[in-house]
């Protein structure tokens, strides 16, 4: 029977208590052994990526952005999976990932700039500064495809499956219940067990693919969908940050060691709306929304925290890390101005090409025609 079939792996209780479940205690050894330090750390993140959250949902209500897609709720699997990530990993994140992107590196203004309409991707995936982050994809489910391609080369490559952990790489791919109903979703799961390629597919199920629920989406766990590929498939409660990372961690180790691919299924809920042009209230109910509050992941993690004698100071000082981000990110926001024109131009080809060089003059003396006439 796999894990599947059987609970999910959960470590603490909605109020915090350490009570590891039965699914849990192949995990034990390894959860055992985090660090004050990195407990602390989730929770900061967590704490962190929330006040952030909050601060682009205000911005996007103030006209400083077209769309924001909030991930309240959310931010136990993206932080334990993250953190569970080597350094030489590559992520490719979907759309809502923004714990997940800041973890890895990537400036949070990134995001804000491609919601806002002044860039077309937000940052530079090559440059190590941003830790193998992917471009966010709004494509539903393509970014499977991608990783999986990735991983493939990973494969040809010989960087993956050597034996060597500290070199050896794997990659991980987030997704959401909504997207796993998708044509890409299950060609990438074939190719993946096909080539045993080094993918772990993650998929965020927060309940609702915008306004359609998971009980008419799958009659059976979503887990099931990549075990009936032949990938080892895991079910986690997404609001344990522990346990989230102790699955992520495991399933990226044995990806990377040669084991083929891994698919962990993350239960958890979207807080928020799907993304700020949705009215959530048209669809679910009160007493809905109020139940998963009780299950928050950073209400979870504090109460876990308290009961091991995190100080009151430590909890302060995350509050003002936390505020003092978001307000560096409202104030770098509004400082932002329109891209220079010709940048529509870069990038669409890996090499200088001709037509887009003739394309770029064109624009250039157009733009400069409306500045004779002004004269």
């Amino acid at each position: 029977m796999t894990s599947s079939e059987t609970e999910f792996v959960r470590v603490l209780e909605a109020d915090g208590r350490y009570a590891p479940n039965a699914a849990a205690e192949q995990y034990l050894p390894l959860i055992e052994a985090i660090s004050d330090a990195e407990l602390e750390q989730f929770y900061r993140d967590m704490v962190i990526i929330r006040t952030i959250d909050n601060q682009a949902t205000n911005l996007q209500r103030q006209g400083q952005l077209a769309l924001w897609p909030p991930s309240r709720g959310q931010e136990a699997a993206q932080v334990g999976s993250a953190r569970a990530a080597r350094a030489q990993d590559t992520l490719f994140p979907s759309y809502r990932e923004h714990a997940v992107t800041r973890i890895r590196g990537v400036d949070t203004l990134g995001i804000i700039k491609l919601m806002r309409g002044v860039s077309h991707g937000g940052w530079d995936p090559t440059d190590p500064v941003n830790g193998n982050t992917r471009l966010y994809t709004l494509v539903l489910g393509s970014q499977t495809l991608h990783a999986t391609g990735y991983a493939m080369g990973l494969t040809f490559d010989g960087r993956s499956g050597t034996g060597d952990p500290d070199k050896d790489e794997a990659v991980i791919v987030y997704y959401g219940d909504g997207a796993s109903s998708q044509g890409d979703v299950h060609e990438a799961m074939v190719f993946a067990a096909s080539y045993q390629a080094p993918t772990v597919f993650f998929l965020q199920n927060n309940q609702w693919a915008i306004s359609v629920p998971v009980a008419t989406q799958t009659r059976v766990p979503f887990a099931q969908r990549s075990s009936g590929y032949g990938i080892p498939s895991v079910r986690v409660d997404g609001n344990d940050v522990l346990a989230s990372y102790a699955v992520s961690r495991v399933a990226l180790d044995e990806a990377r060691a040669g084991k083929g691919p891994r698919a962990i299924e993350a239960e958890t809920y979207r807080l928020g709306a799907h993304t700020t042009s949705d009215d959530p209230t048209k669809y679910r109910t009160s007493d809905e929304e109020q139940s998963w509050e009780q299950r928050d992941p950073i209400a979870r993690m504090h109460a876990f925290l308290t009961n091991k004698g995190a100080s009151a100071a430590f909890f302060a000082d995350v509050e003002a890390e936390a505020a003092a981000a978001a307000d560096d990110l409202r104030t770098r926001t509004l400082e932002l101005g329109p891209p220079p024109a010709n940048t529509i131009f870069d990038h669409v080809y890996s090499e200088p090409h001709p037509l887009i060089d003739e394309q770029r003059a064109w624009r250039e003396r157009y733009e400069a025609s409306y500045e004779g006439d002004a004269k």
